[in-house]
């Protein structure tokens, strides 16, 4: 059972999205929080698997929730559900260490596949925010590689760009003729030396240094 936590500051919203993960036979509300504050007091107490956290909130926003949770709770996952996908919001969302960035208007069935993605380690990112992150990327001259990047091994820079260009463990195998378990245990060596907790941030990692390249296909 997937254990959720709901960050919203309005009720509309929040009794909304009860109903709604009510209806997966896999997921459990455990709470609902009215703003960053309250989410980050009740995350201590309930231990969820995922907050779904919105951004824009009176008192301690989205943002700066997501960064305490992430630093005080590693293995909470916390998915960005909100209206706003204003350049600032995203970076800042995935800078504090958002496992993913959705758009509230997206459909019942996706929202419910995400937050199971979620538990299990994927990233989900709303296709019009991937598009600027890409095309942020794309203006931006890549940093040179650091020490870091320099110690991955040729196979672990192959998973790595695929990672970051969205694809799951289980494509990653189909496209390099490897094991899902090889690719996990790949993935993991990956967040290791790069000294980040989830695959967001490492595809961030690869976007930064030039790893990926932006007008690849998939």
């Amino acid at each position: 059972m997937i254990r959720v936590l709901i960050c919203d500051d309005q009720d509309i919203v929040r009794q909304g999205l009860e109903v709604i993960l009510s209806t997966a036979s896999n997921i459990e509300v455990v709470g609902a929080a009215v703003d960053g504050a309250e989410a980050l007091e009740l995350v201590h107490e309930l231990r969820p698997d995922v907050v779904l956290m919105d951004l824009k909130m009176p008192g301690m926003n989205g943002i700066i929730a997501t960064q305490r949770i992430r630093d005080a709770f590693p293995g909470v996952k916390v998915l960005v559900l909100t209206t706003y996908d204003a350049d600032e919001w995203v970076f800042d969302a995935i800078r504090s260490g958002a496992s993913g960035y959705l758009l509230k208007d997206m459909p019942r069935e996706e929202l419910i596949q995400a937050i199971e993605g979620t538990a299990s380690g994927k990233t989900h990112v709303a296709p019009d925010v991937a598009g600027k992150l890409f095309a942020h990327t794309a203006r931006t001259a890549p940093a040179p590689a650091t020490k870091i990047v320099e110690e991955l091994s040729e196979r672990e820079v192959e998973v790595l760009k695929l990672l970051a260009r969205g694809l799951t463990n289980a494509d990653i195998a189909e496209r390099l003729f490897l094991s899902e378990g090889t690719v996990r245990n790949y993935v993991s060596a990956i967040l290791g030396k790069l000294d980040v907790t989830d695959r967001t941030q490492a595809a961030i990692l690869a976007l930064r240094y030039g790893l990926v390249d932006t007008g690849e296909g998939q």
